[in-house]
């Protein structure tokens, strides 16, 4: 029987769909089981082409980052104003709440505040949940070195950007062990605000080494540029609530079968063998309620919400519905990131329900 580390992943996941009201403070709550205050936000309008907006606890309310763009921090006070015990506010800004605008906020619990971690060659500023296998992570670049993430197991997946934009390469960076060997040498990585399959910069190296406790970075100036700051959002799965894995296309209707052991509540994916279908698709369960899931927004472009037809959601996972590029080339290779929103069974034996 399948079992679980987390039994009410609301606990630590949520998403929230609201409509905007152009006041100067609106509060957006959460409607899960449990309720949290939040230590990532991500926001994105679902009515209009307007950025993907991202904010956390470790470099303060008003600085946000765009998955869309190769920008760096951006300080603004009244796009996001605060993180609350059960959510977050948003302010008198077109991007996040302008008047019967429709939104939706991706919200992740970390550990709150930072503080100091030495595990590494230098030292990091951390924040941690290690129930939930999460850590934001604020690093000043330093060439070839190692940073500590305070997981205590090794990250499956790490998603780094450099937060001071110059002429160098400032694009986001992203470390998916199912497609990403860490170790001397390596220079590959994936982009979040790319369509690009697997990519390199020239001889740069990337990540060096994981574990348990450090990661490493190479002389790739995307993630390890001296005197940069960064921040790297790490994600190590836990059974029944989190999977980070892969999977192959088939190219029909009656698509691939993706095995979590969840009912997902948030799947992000990518194709990563080529840039023709390579959009980073974001589902969800709340924009989503019955299959087939089709209500896509993509993290690499700024466009409203689309529908496509994409993925049944399961009880133990997820099904792909549609032959395209996309989601489904035959023998394409594909990442994927997902959440859940019930265990397939708790661990006091109770099972999830499909849709």
């Amino acid at each position: 029987m399948a079992y679980t580390d987390i039994d009410d992943p609301s606990a630590y996941f949520q998403t929230s769909i609201y409509t905007g009201n152009g006041g100067a403070s609106h509060a957006i709550d959460q409607a899960g089981n449990s309720t949290f205050q939040p230590d990532w936000v991500w926001i994105k309008k679902r009515s209009g082409a307007v950025n993907h907006l991202l904010h956390d606890s470790v470099r303060g309310v008003t600085n946000l980052l765009v998955t869309n763009n190769n920008d760096g921090d951006d300080s603004n006070s009244n796009i996001f104003i605060g993180f609350d015990d059960d959510g977050f506010r948003v302010g008198a800004n077109s991007a996040s709440n302008v008047n019967n605008g429709t939104f939706v906020g991706w919200q992740w619990k970390a550990g709150g505040s930072a503080s100091t971690n030495s595990s590494g060659s230098t030292n990091s500023s951390v924040s941690v949940n290690t129930d939930a296998g999460f850590s934001i992570v604020s690093y000043t670049g330093a060439g070839a070195t190692t940073y500590g993430h305070g997981l205590g197991v090794t990250p499956n997946v790490i998603i780094i950007k450099k937060r001071t934009s110059d002429s160098g390469n400032n694009n986001w960076f992203v470390y998916h062990d199912s497609v990403i060997t860490a170790g001397s040498g390596i220079k590959t990585f994936l982009t979040l605000n790319e369509t690009e399959p697997l990519k390199s910069n020239g001889s740069a190296t990337t990540f060096t080494s994981i574990s348990s406790t450090t990661f490493g970075v190479g002389t790739d100036d995307i993630i390890s540029e001296s005197s940069h700051t960064f921040i790297a959002y790490c994600f190590a799965e836990k059974q029944g609530y989190s999977k980070f894995g892969s999977y192959k296309g088939n190219g029909n209707a009656d698509g691939t079968f993706v095995y979590t052991g969840f009912k997902p509540a948030w799947i992000l994916s990518k194709r990563t063998d080529n840039s023709s279908g390579g959009e980073w698709n974001i589902l969800d369960n709340k924009r989503d309620t019955f299959n087939v899931a089709d209500a896509k927004i993509e993290a690499e472009n700024n466009g409203a919400e689309e529908t496509d037809v994409m993925y049944d959601i399961l009880s133990n996972g997820f099904k792909i519905r549609a032959g395209d590029g996309n989601i489904n080339a035959s023998g394409g290779t594909y990442v994927f990131l997902a959440f859940a929103q019930n265990p397939l069974v708790t661990s006091t034996g109770v099972p999830a329900t499909a849709r």
